[in-house]
């Protein structure tokens, strides 16, 4: 007769079970937005809600609170930190799911659901009204969540900062007015900076023109296609496929999913898209999944969407968007055209760069963007906390748009509809973004120093090194830090936004030069 498992491992194969729960419902929502039809929304919502229920009660159900208290029961003064770690991850989400009402989660998924239906026909009819109910639903559980979760918050925080520890664990308002302020401050500077000396060139812009030449869909899904076999692709275990809106997704330790479009007349919207997802979907393969601490247990899970989006900020921006690169891919591109367009490799590198204020954040300079970021986070601030009707949205959207970047949304699909987030309730989700490009340039310049330029290493095509140092030196912490000890633990430094600042005043130089 074989000896009665361990708690920790009676709790293992109760975390395998919720995490199968959970791939489901990654499944339904992959599909929801890639190939499942319009109509077919009303059913998708119950199904994603029963789900939802379901993990709801299996992550806060006696059963598990008995095998989580049986496991912290087990720990002896010698465990291993990771255990302790795990436990005490899974013990603050315990709490946190018990707190919540099982038939809020149940409508919240539902209305997830149906905003998300909505918001697609909203957008692309440019009709906020008909998507307005669906935000003001969504608002109105949101805060109620909030309420719930608030007494399982190890400090107190206002409902947008427990809206946020899901996407960026012990984040606060004060500490992002702390790291976007300079943001807010210098970066109309450099836009200012990047229009002056882009009235010194032929196109009158720093950055080149995308708008001469296009390129066919079967070229640019050929070019895509052509990026991610030379940097890991492998079809065995990903897939990739057409959406509203780039995301990517992992569906199982072996799964990985990453979604594109092609936009016409931007030859370069999808290939960078391609990248950026991509650069989500490396770091998934890479979190630690092998061995006794890591999948099902948290310790495995991403650190932070803030170290998420600095991986995909990486790989777009520097590296498909840096010097060297546009000039191992100029010949590609010029041969998918079947002309020579956009002239001299640094021609074309200034149109990988064009560096002046657009409407679209996902199709934003890297000037412009966090300003983008900042705008939402402080919309959704006054949304969640401060009075804002959803009414006011469009308009207030309007105005600080034009006094962020000087531009006036001709419509609302290109104003306040234009990202999926707010269709799905994330609100706390957008200063992610913002925090990558940070995190990202001060990970880079660690990087540099271990090993050697990044547009040397470019140049020669090693972006296998550039792997390498990224899954030894970040991917392997998980959960075991939040994104901000990562920085400090990998580069020696608190995280601020000097490194990021640097990096673009520079850049604007180079591209003038």
């Amino acid at each position: 007769m074989s000896a009665p498992a361990s708690a920790f491992g009676r709790l293992h194969a109760y975390l395998h079970q919720t995490r199968l729960l959970g791939s489901i419902s990654s499944s339904l929502y992959y599909d929801q937005n890639t190939v499942m039809p319009a109509a077919g929304a009303p059913w998708r919502g119950e199904q994603l809600a029963l789900l939802a229920t379901q993990l709801h009660q299996r992550q806060s159900q006696q059963e598990y609170v008995d095998l989580l208290a049986a496991a912290e029961a087990e720990l002896e003064p010698d465990s291993p930190p990771q255990s302790r770690r795990n436990l005490q991850l899974l013990r603050l989400e315990l709490e946190r799911q018990r707190c919540l009402d099982p038939d809020l989660v149940g409508r919240l998924a539902q209305a997830q659901s149906r905003g998300n239906a909505l918001w697609q026909q909203a957008r692309r009819s440019n009709d906020f009204p008909l998507f307005a109910p669906a935000l003001q639903e969504l608002l109105t559980l949101r805060r109620d969540q909030a309420a719930q979760l608030a007494a399982a918050e190890p400090i107190a925080r206002s409902p947008w900062e427990t809206l946020a520890q899901p996407f960026e664990p012990d984040i606060s308002k004060a500490r992002l007015d702390e790291l976007f302020t300079p943001l807010k401050q210098q970066l109309p500077a450099l836009l200012a900076r990047a229009a002056e000396l882009g009235g010194r060139t032929a196109t009158g812009q720093l950055g080149g023109s995308t708008e001469a030449f296009d390129l066919a869909e079967g070229a640019q899904e050929a070019l895509c296609a052509e990026l991610l076999e030379g940097w890991g692709y492998d079809p065995r275990r990903c897939q990739r496929a057409r959406s509203a809106h780039p995301f990517s997704c992992t569906v199982g330790p072996q799964d990985f999913r990453i979604t594109t479009r092609v936009v016409p007349g931007q030859p370069f919207s999808a290939f960078l898209a391609t990248a950026h997802e991509w650069g989500h979907s490396l770091y998934e393969q890479g979190l630690p999944r092998d061995g006794q601490h890591y999948f099902p247990w948290p310790l495995g899970e991403a650190t932070s969407m803030g170290v998420h989006e600095s991986q995909s900020l990486f790989w777009e921006c520097r590296v498909a968007r840096s010097r060297a690169f546009a000039e191992r891919w100029l010949p590609r591109f010029q041969a998918a055209a079947g002309v020579e367009a956009w002239g001299s490799s640094q021609d074309f590198w200034r149109c990988l760069n064009p560096l002046r204020p657009g409407l679209i954040r996902v199709e934003a300079d890297e000037l412009s963007y966090c300003l983008h970021i900042v705008l939402r986070y402080e919309l959704e601030l006054e949304l969640v906390e401060g009075g804002l009707p959803v009414a006011d949205l469009p308009a207030e959207w309007n105005r600080r748009m034009v006094a962020s970047l000087g531009l006036l949304p001709p419509s609302d699909s290109d104003g306040c509809l234009q990202d999926i987030h707010w269709a799905e309730g994330l609100f706390g989700y957008f200063p992610s973004y913002a925090l990558g490009h940070l995190i990202s340039a001060q990970l880079s310049q660690t990087l540099e120093q271990d090993l050697g330029p990044l547009e040397t290493l470019v140049a020669s095509g090693e972006e296998e090194r550039l792997r390498g140092w990224l899954a030894a030196r970040v991917w392997p912490l998980g959960r075991s830090v939040n994104g901000e000890e990562l920085v400090r633990q990998v580069t020696g430094r608190p995280l601020g936004a000097e490194p990021f600042l640097t990096y673009l005043a520079a850049k604007v130089d180079q591209l003038a030069g």
